[in-house]
C-alpha cells in the first residue's frame, strides 16, 4: 500500500530547514554547549519580576490560558494607545505571520518581500499556496522600499512584508520613509510590518501615521527575553483582529507566557537596561570590526552583521567559529551573504567572542 499522499501543492515544496538549532550544531561539532550568539535571543534573560510571576503560577500549568488574553491585551492597549479590540495575542510573530497569510492571501495570489529577509514569512506563503516575489537588499543591507512598493503595485500584491528594523541585516528605515512606503502600496494590500526589534529603537523614531492596511507585529522574544515562551502580539484594525479570530488557535498561547508577558511589560527599568546594554554591545562590535580591518552593517537591533567581503569568507568564518564553540548565523541571499550575523551577548560573552573572532578573521584574510 502506498498510504496517504500529501496535497499536490505541499508535495511540490522542497524540504527545507531554515533554522538549525544550536543544540544540533553543538552535537555535530562535538561540543557540549556553544557560545550562543546566533539566534538573536536575549543574553540578559527575562525580567526577574516576570520570572517570579511565572514560577508562582507553575503549579497551575494544568489550567488552560485565557483564549482571549484579556488582561494582556488590556495592558498592551494602554501601552500602545490602542483599543483592546485592535490587538491580537499569538504564539510569537511566526504564528502571526501564518494568520496574516491565511487570512489575506488566497492561493495563487502574490506576496512581496525582501530577498533573504526573515524566512518564516516565505514559509507561510509557500505553504498556503501563494506566489512569492522578492526584491534584493541594497549593497549596504538596506531594504529597497521604492522597488518593493513598485513590485507590489505591478504584481497587484495582496500581502507585503517589511521587517523594520530588518532581520538579518539590522537596517532601519526612518519613520518618514516607512509612512511613505505604506502610502505607496496598493489600497487592497495588507502591509505586515514586522517590528520584532522595535524595542531597540527610540519610540519617536517609529512610524505613526499608518493606515488601516497595516498590521504591526511585536514580540516578547527580544528585548523582553522570553523567546522560549513563544508569545507576541499584533496591532491592527478591529476588522483584522476579527479575521484572525476566525482562524487562530483558541488555546494556542501558553498560559505561563501570558503571565510573564504581563509582568514584563510592567518592569520598564529592566527592559531599559537591556536596551542600553545592547547599544553598548553594538558599539563594541563596531570597534572590534575596526580593529580587525572590517566593516559592519548599520544595525538598530540586538545583533550586528560583520562584513567579510565575500560569501566564501563568511561561510568559512561561520564554520571556523563553530569548530571553536561559537554559534553565529549568516544571511543566506546576496548581496549580504558576505556577512556573518552576531547577537549582542553579555560583556563576558562579547569578550570571549572578540578573542575567538580575532583569530578567525585573521585566518579568513589569508
Amino acid at each position: 500500500m502506498s498510504g496517504p499522499k500529501a496535497a499536490p501543492a505541499i508535495a511540490a515544496l522542497p524540504l527545507t530547514r531554515p533554522f538549525i538549532a544550536p543544540e544540533e550544531l553543538a552535537r555535530r561539532a562535538g561540543h557540549a554547549e556553544l557560545l550562543r550568539l546566533g539566534a538573536n535571543e536575549s543574553a540578559f534573560g527575562p525580567s526577574p519580576v516576570a520570572l517570579k510571576a511565572m514560577q508562582r503560577e507553575l503549579p497551575r500549568t494544568s489550567w488552560y490560558g485565557d483564549p482571549e488574553s484579556v488582561e494582556l491585551r488590556e495592558a498592551l492597549a494602554a501601552e500602545h494607545g490602542r483599543a483592546p479590540g485592535e490587538i491580537t495575542v499569538a504564539a510569537g510573530i511566526d504564528d502571526l505571520l501564518g494568520l496574516a497569510v491565511r487570512g489575506y492571501l488566497a492561493p495563487g495570489e502574490v506576496a512581496v518581500t525582501t530577498l533573504g529577509s526573515y524566512p518564516t514569512f516565505a514559509y507561510h506563503v509557500n505553504g498556503y499556496g501563494g506566489k512569492l516575489e522578492a526584491v534584493p537588499y541594497a549593497r549596504d543591507g538596506r531594504v529597497q522600499l521604492d522597488a518593493l512598493a513598485e513590485t507590489a503595485r505591478r504584481l497587484h500584491a495582496k500581502v507585503v512584508y517589511l521587517a523594520n528594523p530588518d532581520n538579518p541585516s539590522g537596517s532601519f528605515a526612518s519613520r518618514a520613509d516607512v509612512e511613505a512606503f505604506a502610502a505607496a502600496l496598493p489600497e487592497d494590500a495588507l502591509l505586515v510590518l514586522d517590528e520584532a526589534y522595535a524595542d531597540f529603537v527610540p519610540a519617536g523614531d517609529l512610524p505613526a501615521n499608518l493606515g488601516p492596511n497595516v498590521l504591526r507585529t511585536r514580540t516578547f522574544s527580544k528585548a523582553f527575553g522570553m523567546a522560549g515562551a513563544r508569545i507576541g502580539f499584533a496591532l491592527g484594525t478591529t476588522q483584522t483582529v476579527e479575521v484572525f479570530d476566525k482562524i487562530r488557535l483558541q488555546y494556542g498561547v501558553n498560559r505561563t507566557a501570558q503571565i510573564g508577558a504581563l509582568d514584563a511589560l510592567r518592569d520598564r527599568e529592566f527592559t531599559a537596561g537591556v536596551v542600553a546594554e545592547v547599544a553598548r554591545g553594538r558599539a563594541e562590535y563596531g570597534a572590534l570590526a575596526q580593529r580587525l580591518g572590517l566593516e559592519t552593517l548599520a544595525s538598530q537591533t540586538n545583533f550586528v552583521c560583520f562584513d567579510l567581503c565575500t560569501r566564501e569568507r563568511a561561510e568559512g568564518a561561520l564554520e571556523s567559529l563553530l569548530t571553536r564553540g561559537v554559534f553565529v548565523r549568516k544571511p543566506g541571499a546576496p548581496p549580504i551573504d558576505r556577512c556573518i550575523r552576531v547577537t549582542v551577548g553579555t560583556a563576558p560573552e562579547r569578550a570571549q567572542f572578540a578573542e575567538i573572532f580575532a583569530e578567525v578573521a585573521g585566518l579568513a584574510r589569508t
